[in-house]
């Protein structure tokens, strides 16, 4: 039996650099981008994917819509030239809205293959996005949206960020209000980190305070739940069964392989990742940044940790656990959890303090 597999694309261009943006990305050039497609296929090509099929393949980034929709089709292709991948896959492409403008160039994707579109729109208000060095506007997020259900995408996401400079929480609301509106199958919503090294940091004293970004995320669960966007992770809401499949991958120990610099992989029984170096990868010569050998025990304090990011929680029937029942109690007491038979779960205000929750929740099974 073919065991599921998720395949990661990374594509590290962009127009610009956002403020608060500490991934791995660079200005594109035509001359890159040709290079780097055809390093792509070469990886991919070397490959071993035998004894797996992929059920989801993902195109993030960076900007992948820059690429172009010759280079993703062909991409997509060199995908299914590698790996079997499965009838029903999710096929994924993220894009910031200035460049899914075009129905036709859409509609070439959704033929190549793709059939979910994750949009990059973070606000719904146009100081707000030039306060973060976005490059679209709201005209553009709502004519992407029209174009994508030209093309037949029935699979959409979109992103939103709270917490941003000098945002109060009505304003949150209208980004909300204006993100529900356009009808998305899937939303996530993350609040802004101001990370060290970005241009965000010397300006974080703009940004609101804790508590106000914990109204906002709890505005956020209440606005989306009450109009049929269900939770099911700290940070993602999607109407039934239009979950992300291959995110679920992360939070769940499945297995993943990372294609391009700084890319990530969980795939036959190692974590590793590529180096953020796009010069070494253009000449073939990826390095690895991290490699690590999982052992039964690193798998269990993964599990126990991504378990808790989602709503559906841990199952304590299926782990070997008991320790963490009295604090996991002195958490439901205190309103961050709830026990539903042997599953327990965190409420959306135990979401807010995940970090510590789940920290000393590894501290104990550290001990055990």
């Amino acid at each position: 039996m073919m065991k599921p597999l998720g395949i990661y694309i990374h594509v590290p261009f962009c127009k610009q650099k956002c403020v608060y943006c500490d991934f791995y990305s660079l200005p594109r050039r035509e001359e890159d981008m040709d290079a780097y497609a055809a390093a792509l296929r070469a990886q991919l090509a070397e490959t071993d994917f035998s004894g797996y099929e992929a059920d989801t393949v993902y195109f993030g980034g960076g900007t992948p819509s820059y690429l172009g929709p010759r280079r993703l089709a062909a991409l997509l292709e060199a995908v299914f030239a590698a790996c079997p991948i499965s009838p029903d896959a999710e096929i994924t492409f993220e894009a910031n809205p200035d460049s899914a403008q075009n129905p036709a160039d859409l509609a070439a994707l959704r033929r190549a293959g793709f059939n979910r579109l994750s949009l990059g729109m973070q606000s719904a208000g146009d100081s707000e996005l030039r306060a973060i060095g976005r490059v679209h506007t709201m005209a553009q997020v709502r004519s992407s949206v029209e174009a994508a259900r030209k093309a037949g995408f029935d699979n959409l996401s979109l992103d939103l960020i709270y917490g941003l400079p000098g945002q109060a929480l009505p304003r949150w609301r209208k980004n909300l209000a204006a993100a529900g509106s356009l009808c998305p199958e899937h939303l996530s919503c993350y609040g802004l980190k101001a990370e060290p090294g970005t241009p965000l940091y010397a300006r974080r004293e703009s940004l609101p305070g804790d508590e106000v970004q914990a109204d906002m995320y709890l505005e956020a669960v209440n606005f989306l739940e009450a109009r049929g966007w269900r939770q099911y992770e700290i940070s993602n809401f999607a109407k039934p069964g239009r979950e992300s499949r291959h995110n679920l991958k992360y939070w769940t120990l499945g297995e993943y392989a990372g294609f391009g610099p700084g890319a990530h992989s969980d795939f036959r029984g190692r974590r590793y990742a590529w180096a953020r170096d796009l010069g070494a990868f253009l000449h073939g010569r990826p390095p690895l940044a991290e490699d690590q050998t999982m052992t039964p025990r690193d798998r269990e304090a993964e599990r126990l940790m991504l378990s808790l990011r989602l709503v559906r929680g841990l199952d304590m029937a299926e782990e070997r656990f008991p320790s963490l029942l009295p604090f996991l109690g002195r958490c439901e007491a205190a309103g961050y959890a709830v026990q539903e038979g042997s599953r327990w779960r965190l409420t959306p205000r135990g979401f807010l303090v995940s970090n510590q929750i789940i920290g000393e929740l590894l501290d104990h099974l550290q001990e055990e």
